[in-house]
């Protein structure tokens, strides 16, 4: 049996002369067709080809995945196809998936994004991961402050696996703010989370005991260099010239915020391990500092211990 989707716009009269001439030449009119041709152009700038083709395509036919993959005889009309093409060819030129989407998933939650805000990363799991263990041994330590929070990531984690935490979750951008919060309502956190416009520490007084931080830490020369420069927001991934500009304003006032005993966890860059213990011991000589590696074995997270 054919399944066919009718989209409620009048495609003869809509669609551009150029696209209407387009969809009506294109092959690929049924959903698996389209499928394998998109996998076929991905492959060459991603190691997951038809799992971001079948992600889009759930994106703009407004299905789960898991139809797209069992409806392949699907007939699409030329309004879907126009815009499935167009969504690929915004993919094949550089605009990350989750831009087109709307949604990341971290930690197994989706969590809204755009491009006011860093798409999180997997190996920031790690440190979600290491947070929880703590607070779980701890289960005194319950003042919680989340840095340049962005989607709210990881304090949306943690509050979702330690319902008595006190989170507080800061960053510098209104908008990064309002995504946030809309992602802790989505998940049913908001309440037992304090989002604040801020500069880092200036306008805390603490004390904290678990500290964390994903702050900008791409050195400003290789930034520039990278494709993600293109798309992703600049004051979410520039970290100066070394890359510790944010870290050390950070790291400065770490002292008078966290508790004793106490956790800071800060994301870093694979090449920052040398200069960021040196940095972290000058505030903290009787501390535990260690770098932490992440799964695929580059060192990701300053963890500092009083």
């Amino acid at each position: 049996m054919v399944t066919l989707i009718n989209s409620s716009m009048n495609w003869l009269y809509a669609m551009k002369p150029k696209s209407f001439r387009g969809a009506l030449l294109t092959m690929t009119n049924d959903l698996g067709s389209w499928l394998k041709k998109a996998k076929n152009l991905l492959q060459g700038q991603s190691d997951t080809s038809l799992l971001e083709a079948q992600v889009l395509a759930a994106h703009i036919l407004q299905k789960p995945r898991s139809w797209v993959i069992s409806h392949p005889e699907c007939l699409l009309d030329p309004p879907q196809l126009e815009a499935l093409d167009e969504a690929l060819d915004r993919l094949l030129a550089g605009t990350p998936l989750p831009y087109l989407t709307g949604v990341q998933e971290f930690f197994g939650i989706p969590l809204e994004v755009s491009p006011a805000v860093l798409i999180p990363r997997p190996e920031t799991e790690l440190l979600v991961e290491t947070a929880l263990e703590y607070l779980r041994l701890n289960p005194d330590a319950r003042r919680v402050v989340d840095f340049g929070t962005g989607s709210g990531a990881i304090a949306i984690c943690i509050a979702r696996e330690i319902p008595d935490a006190r989170i507080t979750a800061t960053d510098i951008s209104p908008e990064a703010l309002r995504l946030a919060r809309v992602n802790a309502r989505r998940h049913q956190v908001d309440r037992r989370i304090s989002f604040l416009l801020a500069d880092l520490a200036d306008p805390l007084n603490g004390p904290f005991d678990l500290v964390t931080a994903n702050l900008p830490y791409i050195p400003s020369r290789d930034f520039k260099q990278l494709t993600v420069a293109k798309y992703e927001p600049a004051t979410a991934l520039d970290g100066g010239p070394d890359g510790l500009i944010l870290i050390a304003r950070l790291l400065h006032d770490l002292p008078r915020l966290l508790a004793t005993p106490g956790m800071a966890l800060l994301e870093i860059e694979y090449r920052q391990r040398k200069s960021a213990i040196q940095l972290a011991k000058g505030y903290f000589p009787m501390a535990n500092i260690e770098i932490r590696q992440d799964y695929a074995g580059n060192d990701r997270m300053l963890q500092i211990i009083t």
